[in-house]
């Protein structure tokens, strides 16, 4: 258990995955999600910042999050991983109620956020930062020679080339090669969820391709990744399914296919969409009157 045994206390193990068996072998997706948010609200004094968000992340798929600027992003993915308590609702984490009273509780579960800052160390090497705060001792001294062969494992893993020297200083690496050492490290934490806060912005076209390639991989391992994202180009490049936040409610979620960049975008400016897709399909079930928040 935790060290707070109040009602709700999340056992130490949940959401730890298994070792994996072998390199490159991606886990099994299975139809039960292994994030749900039922009703999730959060109040800060009279202001609503999230009302009633219902959202299925599934292991092996990425997951886009998308909405303008004050849709509540920030406020749910603070919310997952455990800085906000939701003022009602819940959190359901391998299909168990959980309450994440701390960033270490949703850590310890198996929830990595990659916020925009990357919360990387510069005066380091990418062997400290992926390390940091989980190095491996041999006779109380630093087993640098196993923790140099676990950081080469997983970006190996991670399908990240263009790290050339891994005690290379973090303050030298290009904005794409940091976002990656961020991912590495979660990975190392044994993250079954990634959650990456607008991970190619301010990144020029190579970066952005290194890190969706990233996301890509990590999906392909099994892992679930909930991207934060104002780019749709890339969303629509990398993710399996979308969400449109609207002014904190949640307006529509489902496969990216059903989806197109106009219908996102009308989504994420009104909080509705009455297009109709190639196939001649409405976007969603959105478009609805009731679809689209008061106020």
């Amino acid at each position: 258990m935790t060290g707070n045994p109040a009602e709700g206390a999340r056992p130490a193990d949940a959401g730890r995955a298994p070792a994996p068996t072998g390199a490159g072998t991606a886990a099994a997706v299975t139809d039960a999600p292994l994030l749900q948010l039922h009703g999730i609200t959060k109040n800060f004094g009279p202001v609503q910042a999230l009302s009633g968000v219902d959202l299925d992340v599934l292991a092996g798929q990425v997951t886009a999050l998308v909405g303008d600027n004050g849709a509540g992003k920030s406020t749910l993915i603070k919310t997952v991983s455990g800085i906000f308590e939701p003022s009602a609702g819940e959190i359901l984490w391998q299909g168990r109620r959980v309450h994440f009273r701390s960033p270490k509780d949703a850590t310890d579960a198996g929830i990595a956020t990659v916020y925009q800052d990357l919360a990387l160390c510069d005066n380091l090497d990418i062997v400290q930062n992926m390390l940091l705060g989980h190095e491996v001792t041999r006779r109380l001294l630093l087993d640098e020679v196993t923790m140099e062969q676990t950081a080469k494992k997983t970006l190996s893993d991670l399908r990240v080339t263009t790290v050339r020297n891994i005690r290379q200083l973090v303050g030298s690496l290009s904005g794409g090669q940091r976002q990656a050492i961020a991912v590495a490290k979660a990975v190392i934490q044994d993250a079954k969820l990634v959650i990456m806060d607008e991970p190619t912005a301010a990144l020029g076209v190579t970066q952005t391709a290194l890190v969706l390639d990233l996301i890509k991989s990590l999906a392909s391992h099994g892992t679930a990744v909930l991207v934060i994202s104002h780019n749709l180009t890339d969303v629509f490049q990398v993710a399996d399914r979308l969400a449109v936040l609207f002014l904190g409610r949640l307006v529509s979620a489902g496969p990216v296919s059903d989806y197109d960049t106009a219908s996102a975008v009308d989504l994420m400016t009104t909080g509705a969409s009455y297009r109709t897709l190639n196939g001649g399909s409405t976007v969603g079930t959105v478009g609805r009157p009731d679809s689209v928040p008061e106020g």
